[in-house]
């Protein structure tokens, strides 16, 4: 049998309701004002509050207000009963957390109909948390999300470290593990036929990389070196294929990532074969300063060479255009300082 308080100043209309509810197979509290409300509520804990709005003493948002500060009675279904219709005291009762709102005089079935259907909520929504709670107890070892693919790395890869310059990998070594960086900043990169390096990527706390195939054994195509110091969790490619295997919904993202790489990779391309020199120059300057996770008012340490390849023009080209940037304020250099004096300009020239 459900439990209905009923905290109504109205002796007759307190006791009719009460009968009325009574015959239709609820126990029934009672209170005379909202002050005894609240007590017997945090007492009886009911399956439902039904409550007068103008009481003395304490009001009825007075003790929805006090319901909602214990955690013992803040998610008991609540309905105001009050002969007042104006708009605003509808709106405020809800705003406070009210779940009904009825009208005096009202007839047996509204009431009842409107208890009923607030327990019948308050039932199904407990049923389907405890059917979600089963489901997360039964997958809970189930990755979904890159955050979770990250998390796994964290826990169960092999911690290594680089100083500044380490060669993590080269190009053409057996393409056994996939990383995640803990720590620092890593650039990609390889030399063309003529011996001129062209750095593909950059990677900084919180990327993965280091991935060719998941499925053959294609070696890595690039070198990649530490920037700074470097904090690396490395999971093997096969352990990483398990994983995917038995987690469909992790491999949807991990495709979503490759296909945004892919897409930068085309951006890169685009904006070295058709940007001008001083885009170029830009755009990479905000990119090395997004990837090293500097503000604004704060230097980067990169070399010229490290800026040209990743721009795609010669060296002296990049010197010359970023000694440009330099005499119009937007940037200033000492050795291989770069700091960016204004932010705004430089993503204009983007």
């Amino acid at each position: 049998m459900k439990k209905v308080l009923l905290i109504e100043d109205d002796t007759v209309l307190r006791e009719n309701t009460a009968e009325l509810l009574e015959l239709s197979d609820y126990e029934v509290i009672t209170a005379v004002n909202g002050k005894k409300g609240l007590e017997m509520a945090k007492i009886n804990k009911p399956d439902i509050i039904v409550c007068d709005i103008m009481m003395p003493i304490l009001d009825g948002y007075g003790v929805l207000e006090g319901l909602s500060k214990d955690s013992d009675t803040k998610f008991i279904p609540f309905i105001f009963l009050s002969a007042k219709t104006e708009r605003q005291d509808v709106r405020r009762g809800m705003e406070l957390g009210a779940d009904d709102y009825i009208t005096k005089p009202f007839t047996e079935d509204e009431i009842i109909n409107a208890i009923e259907s607030r327990i019948a909520k308050v039932e199904l929504l407990k049923e389907e948390q405890e059917s979600l709670q089963n489901t997360t107890t039964s997958n809970e070892d189930e990755l979904r999300t890159l955050g979770d693919l990250k998390n796994f790395f964290d826990d169960n890869g092999i911690i290594s470290n680089y100083s500044k310059n380490d060669i993590i990998y080269n190009e053409g070594h057996n393409s056994n593990f996939i990383y995640l960086i803990l720590k620092g900043v890593v650039k990609c990169y390889k030399f063309d036929t003529k011996g001129k390096e062209l750095t593909t990527a950059l990677h900084a706390e919180d990327d993965l990389f280091g991935y060719t195939s998941f499925t053959q054994n294609i070696p890595y195509r690039e070198t990649a070196i530490a920037m700074k110091d470097v904090e690396l969790a490395g999971v093997s490619k096969s352990e990483l294929t398990d994983v995917l295997e038995n987690n469909h919904k992790l491999t949807l993202e991990v495709i979503q990532l490759l296909t945004e790489d892919v897409t930068g990779v085309k951006d890169q391309l685009l904006l070295m074969a058709y940007s001008s020199v001083q885009r170029k120059t830009a755009s990479t300057i905000l990119r090395f300063a997004e990837k090293l996770n500097s503000k604004p008012n704060d230097s980067i340490v990169i070399s010229r060479n490290d800026l040209a390849s990743v721009a795609g023009i010669a060296t002296e080209t990049l010197i010359r255009t970023m000694s440009d940037f330099k005499k119009k304020g937007i940037i200033d250099m000492e050795g291989r300082n770069i700091k960016i004096l204004d932010l705004q300009k430089l993503h204009d020239i983007t």
